[in-house]
């Protein structure tokens, strides 16, 4: 066969096909995580739909003088975007416990009911596989948590806009009040950086998920115990514990708090400084210690039999 005839293999035409059949498996893989994890976005839907009841029943029982008094008072301005910021923010709370939560069985449950024997018989590979289940708390959930905020707080926004109307108030002048937008472009930018930044954490649930006989969550808590105890009698009670807490909570209180020092919160855009955010040193050295953890993880998964 002359040189002109054979077929080329090689270049971005032959990849192409491959990353699509790649992208295709992932996406499959997601699906399938959805699946059999239907508490993922189940959990955070009930905690919206009990804050709609309790802000249904807190504009049902206020009064038309006290409506009438928080029109008047300019100062209660910020009042108006409270329950739908409460919302919120018990929202984004249960999503992060639901993703501990997965996180934490991905791996290990495979192993115990014995699953993992037919998934490994598929054409799919261990790296993809726990990249997968490491999407969903990293970028699954926030989306699910960001469009859970959004429909809730709009139906919160009719509903409440009825009772107004009902009572004889236009509600246009509570709409004045509001600035969802603003919610949910500050929701949105906390989302991002609350996956930059527990990236390491659930990165490490899933390698104690991947390694783990029994009770994950004992294994998982008891090297950041025996870490932060050496610490204290070693240090004392500054260094170590200051950086275990900051991992722990900065995804909280660093892009809703003014300068994310986690005091005053965010009421303005003016407020959020993504550069000093996402430029911090401990985000970047976090996602490197989320790579180490997720390799241990894909190794463990190669290795590791069924229980």
């Amino acid at each position: 066969m002359s040189p002109e005839s054979e077929p080329l293999s090689d270049g971005p035409a032959a990849a192409a096909p491959t990353w699509r059949a790649h992208a295709r498996t992932f996406y499959w893989l997601i699906r399938r995580e959805l699946w059999e994890h239907r508490v993922l976005y189940i959990a955070p839907a009930v905690v919206a739909a009990f804050g709609l009841v309790g802000m249904l029943i807190g504009s049902l029982v206020l009064s038309n003088a006290e409506r009438a008094a928080r029109l008047a008072d300019p100062a209660q301005a910020y009042d108006y975007m409270e329950p739908y910021g409460f919302v919120a923010g018990t929202v984004f709370l249960s999503g992060v416990v639901v993703s501990i939560l997965y996180s934490l069985a991905a791996l290990h449950g495979e192993r115990r009911d014995r699953s993992i024997l037919f998934w490994k018989s598929l054409p799919v590979s261990d790296r993809m596989t726990v990249l997968s289940k490491a999407a969903v708390p990293a970028l699954i959930m926030p989306v699910i948590v960001l469009v859970l905020v959004v429909v809730a707080q709009l139906v919160m926004l009719i509903l409440t806009s009825a009772i107004w109307l009902a009572n004889g108030f236009n509600p246009g002048q509570m709409w004045a009040r509001l600035d969802l937008p603003f919610l949910w472009i500050v929701l949105s930018y906390g989302l991002a950086f609350m996956t930059l930044w527990h990236a390491p954490l659930f990165a490490w649930l899933l390698l104690v998920s991947a390694w783990a006989r029994r009770v994950p969550f004992l294994w998982a808590l008891a090297p950041l115990a025996a870490v932060a105890i050496v610490g204290r009698l070693a240090f004392g009670a500054g260094p170590t514990f200051s950086l275990l807490s900051q991992r722990l909570i900065g995804g909280f209180t660093g892009p809703f708090t003014v300068g994310s020092r986690g005091e005053a919160p965010v009421r303005a855009l003016a407020d959020l400084d993504p550069a000093r955010l996402f430029g911090q040193p401990g985000v970047w050295i976090g996602l490197a210690v989320a790579a180490a953890f997720l390799f241990a993880a894909i190794r463990l998964r190669r290795t590791r039999s069924p229980i």
